[in-house]
């Protein structure tokens, strides 16, 4: 069986196990996304996806980073991180980051790798970055970045011959809907 096959079936049964945790707002999503980009780091850089295949680095980094920040609210219970909004005071910011990230990172892949993608792989990877930031605070919008990112990454994974992986990210975008749909109502509830 083909390398670039494999990785993407055991990439897509962990990004399935991903989404359904991160739909619950369950810790073990940190787990699981620290295990994750490994196996999709492998896959994106056997298929000249560079930022995406850097990005995993930086999933490993914010798993480990997510989960302490929810163990720390779990055990702290006055100081939990909830579901929430994203203060306003925090767009600009957020906005600001990601316009950065892009343009840094597609420089980094004009001049210095042969990507055949830079404008999409970098768009992707620095709304990534900021969605993940976002998914750490638990805030409700993250859901509406990632949408974006799985949109994103299903046409630039078609393009790139990783079509089961396209294809877990199609479920993504359903899913990323879903979630913003779930996380707003619980917002909602607690209100």
């Amino acid at each position: 069986m083909d390398l670039k096959l494999v990785l993407q079936i055991v990439g897509t049964l962990l990004g399935l196990l991903y989404l359904w945790l991160e739909y619950k707002a369950n810790i073990w999503v940190w787990i699981v996304g620290a295990i994750m980009p490994m196996v999709h780091g492998v896959l994106y850089l056997q298929s000249g996806i560079y930022a995406d295949a850097f990005m995993q680095l930086y999933y490993v980094a914010a798993g480990i980073y997510g989960l302490i920040v929810w163990l720390r609210g779990a055990k702290r219970e006055e100081r939990r991180v909830d579901i929430q909004h994203t203060p306003k005071k925090w767009i600009f910011p957020l906005v600001s980051i990601y316009a950065l990230l892009h343009v840094l990172l597609y420089f980094v892949l004009t001049e210095f790798t042969d990507s055949r993608v830079p404008f999409f792989d970098s768009m992707s990877t620095a709304l990534s970055v900021v969605a993940m930031w976002m998914l750490s605070r638990k805030l409700v919008e993250q859901w509406l970045v990632w949408l974006v990112v799985d949109m994103i990454s299903v046409g630039l994974y078609l393009y790139k011959g990783i079509p089961i992986t396209a294809m877990l990210y199609t479920l993504y975008c359903a899913l990323a809907i879903a979630g913003y749909m779930r996380w707003r109502k619980q917002v909602l509830i607690k209100s």
